[in-house]
C-alpha cells in the first residue's frame, strides 16, 4: 500500500519507522512518500501561510503550494486524496478497514494553522477525516493515528491476522476489549483471574465477553444497546452479514469521494 503525505513537517513522520508500521514499511508491505509543501511555493521565502479575508485570529495556508504539491504527487488523480481535518468524517473502526482495502494509492493533506484555503481543498480533495472532536496544532499527528490504525487490516503487517479482529471496537457488537493477562500468575499479591488457567474455552470466552460487557457498560453507555442487539444477530448468524454491510457501506462512501472525486489537475 503507497500512501502519500502532504506535509510542511515531514520530520514528525520519523516515528512511523518504529513498531508495526515501521515493520510494515521495512517489509514492503507500506511505502510511506513525504512531500514538503514549502518545497512547492513560488514565494522565494517559501511561504506557504497567510492572514484571512474578512479577519480573525491566525493564518491560512494558501493554494497555491497545496496545489502544486498534490500534482507533484498525484498528477493523474489516481489516489485517492483525504484532508485531515476536524470537520471530516469520524475515524471508525470500519472506516480504517475500508481504506486498508482501498485499491488506489491514498494521499493525505496535512494542514495546519487556522486550516487550508477551501478553494484547493474544493478543487483537489475527495474526502475530509477527523480522529476526533478536539483540535491537534496540525494533521501530522492525525496523519499518523489514520496511518496507523488502517496499516492493522494489511494482511501480513501484523503477525496473526486475529489481532486486528479480536480487539476494542472490531466486533460488530463494538464493545471494548476484555482485561489481559501474562507471566507472572502472581503479581505483588494479585493472582490472574482462575478461569484463564482452566483451559476450557468456552468458558474463558463467557467470562471475556462479561468482561467487555462491564468494561462497556462502565465506560461507553451507548454502546451497550448496540451490544445487546449484536448478541440477538449473532444467535441467527446475521452479525457478520452486518459487519460486512458496514465495511461495504464505509468502503462504498470512499469511493464516491465526499465532494464526488473532483479533480485538480
Amino acid at each position: 500500500m503507497t500512501i502519500k503525505i502532504l506535509t510542511l513537517f515531514p520530520k514528525m513522520f520519523d516515528a512511523l519507522r518504529d513498531g508495526v508500521t515501521g515493520r510494515a514499511i521495512e517489509s514492503g508491505l507500506a511505502d510511506i512518500r513525504l512531500y514538503d509543501i514549502r518545497d512547492y511555493s513560488e514565494n522565494k521565502h517559501k511561504k506557504c501561510d497567510d492572514t484571512p479575508f474578512g479577519g480573525g485570529a491566525g493564518m491560512v495556508m494558501t493554494p497555491g503550494p497545496v496545489y502544486n504539491a498534490v500534482a507533484a504527487a498525484d498528477p493523474f488523480h489516481s489516489a485517492l486524496r483525504i484532508y485531515l481535518s476536524p470537520k471530516g468524517e469520524r475515524l471508525t473502526t470500519a472506516y480504517a478497514r475500508a481504506l486498508a482495502a482501498e485499491s488506489r494509492d491514498l494521499l493525505f493533506l496535512c494542514g495546519r494553522y487556522e486550516g487550508v484555503d477551501q478553494r484547493v481543498l474544493d478543487m483537489c480533495f475527495d474526502a475530509e477525516i477527523s480522529i476526533g472532536d478536539y483540535i491537534l496544532t496540525g494533521g501530522e499527528l492525525a496523519a499518523m493515528v489514520v496511518c496507523d490504525a488502517l496499516l492493522r487490516f494489511v494482511p501480513g503487517v501484523l503477525g496473526s491476522p486475529e489481532s486486528a479482529e479480536d480487539e476494542s471496537f472490531s466486533g460488530s457488537d463494538g464493545l471494548l476489549e476484555y482485561p489481559q493477562y501474562t507471566r507472572p500468575f502472581e503479581f505483588l499479591g494479585e493472582k490472574v483471574p482462575e478461569i484463564l488457567l482452566s483451559g476450557h474455552h468456552e468458558n474463558i470466552a463467557g467470562w471475556r465477553r462479561e468482561q467487555s460487557e462491564l468494561i462497556t457498560r462502565r465506560r461507553r453507555d451507548s454502546a451497550i444497546g448496540a451490544s445487546a442487539d449484536a448478541v440477538k444477530a449473532d444467535k441467527t448468524g446475521a452479525e457478520n452479514t452486518a459487519a460486512r454491510g458496514a465495511d461495504t457501506a464505509c468502503a462504498e462512501k470512499i469511493h464516491k469521494g465526499v465532494k464526488g472525486g473532483k479533480r485538480g489537475d
